[in-house]
């Protein structure tokens, strides 16, 4: 390789980037890993506690590992109370072999900790800052520029590229449809057309100019090649990372994953209350009709029943978060998959 154009951004041996794993998978780890592969890792902060997100960063500083955060920007509530309570009693069966009275569950609206996560970053700086859900406020964005950070916005849409252009940020992750996760759509009730991968990361580097980092739908080699060709800066990948050894994926997730009988992804909000892309399963077919948006108090709704339902096994009231290359997920040291990644660029 003889143009390097993801060292704006990481200062990483190849462009290939550990996409931020909330909820556990993305493991201090698994970062580590990525990183000693040649790729550069991103630690999610979302649904930590500051505390146990400074836990997680002193561990990878002790390591020597370079590393990014993801952190999520707070909306404002997305639901009113009677329509998260008729949802939560639609639920509330799928409760009880668990011991768990979801009918009865507060409805519960929090920012995920964002001033605390944004004083930290500042005490504690990183080389890059990544966001998801939307726009940072320009007081954070400023003082994490003081501190050293360079910053990132997911974005689905040329219009989402923009404005984050417009923030003065130093570079975009062009999520496609195909990712696996949450949709890190700016405007949750009025989603953009669902857009693929490539012609998502060509559009937004055309119109912005900004280093683009790719994710969505990275099933081998051949998918990184073409996204760099179609003008990715760089490459990012978490489904395929989701078996690996050094993941924090429960057991249920992970053999969900290699499950013959789960044969497809679909967008779902049934969860979470807000889209993201998962194996299918029955609770999907059962509440996807009924679930309205309302993240994340919907996501606070089912926390307690998808953390019993994967200690139990019980993967069809889990939420498998997958991309659509999810068959392509091995066991094994993460950094073989990063290494088969890049071999050949």
């Amino acid at each position: 390789m003889t143009a390097q154009p993801w060292r704006q951004l990481f200062d990483s041996a190849t462009p290939l980037v550990g996409a931020p794993l909330g909820g556990g998978a993305g493991s201090p780890a698994l970062v580590r890993a990525v990183a000693a592969a040649g790729g550069f890792g991103f630690l999610p902060a979302g649904y930590k506690t500051p505390e146990a997100l400074a836990a997680d960063l002193a561990e990878l500083r002790a390591s020597g590992t370079p590393f990014g955060v993801n952190l999520f920007v707070p909306g404002p509530p997305e639901i009113d109370e009677e329509t998260f309570r008729r949802y939560a009693r639609e639920i509330a069966a799928e409760g009880e072999p668990y011991g768990l009275d979801l009918a009865g569950a507060p409805r519960v609206h929090d920012d995920d900790h964002w001033a605390d996560k944004v004083d930290l970053l500042v005490r504690e700086p990183v080389p890059v800052v990544s966001f998801t859900f939307g726009l940072p406020d320009p007081a954070a964005v400023a003082a994490l520029r003081r501190a050293g950070s360079r910053l990132l916005v997911t974005v689905t849409s040329v219009a989402e590229a923009l404005a984050a252009r417009d923030l003065g940020v130093d570079g975009l992750v062009a999520q496609g449809t195909e990712a696996g996760g949450h949709s890190g759509t700016h405007t949750p009730h009025r989603p953009a057309p669902p857009v693929s991968t490539r012609p998502l990361v060509r559009d937004v580097a055309a119109a912005t100019g900004l280093p683009v980092v790719a994710t969505g739908g990275v099933a081998g080699p051949d998918d990184v090649r073409d996204l760099l060709a179609a003008g990715a800066a760089a490459v990012a990948v978490g489904t395929l990372l989701l078996r690996t050894d050094e993941s924090g994926a429960s057991r249920t997730h992970r053999d969900a994953l290699a499950d013959p009988a789960r044969t497809r992804t679909v967008l779902t909000r049934a969860f979470t209350g807000r889209p993201a892309r998962g194996l299918h399963n029955a609770f999907i077919d059962r509440y996807e009709p009924a679930a309205p948006l309302g993240y994340p108090e919907l996501h606070h709704l089912t926390r307690d029943l998808r953390r019993a339902a994967a200690a139990a096994g019980h993967a069809d009231r889990v939420h498998l978060w997958a991309g659509t290359g999810f068959r392509h997920a091995t066991t094994g040291p993460a950094a073989t998959v990063v290494q088969g990644l890049t071999a050949a660029l």
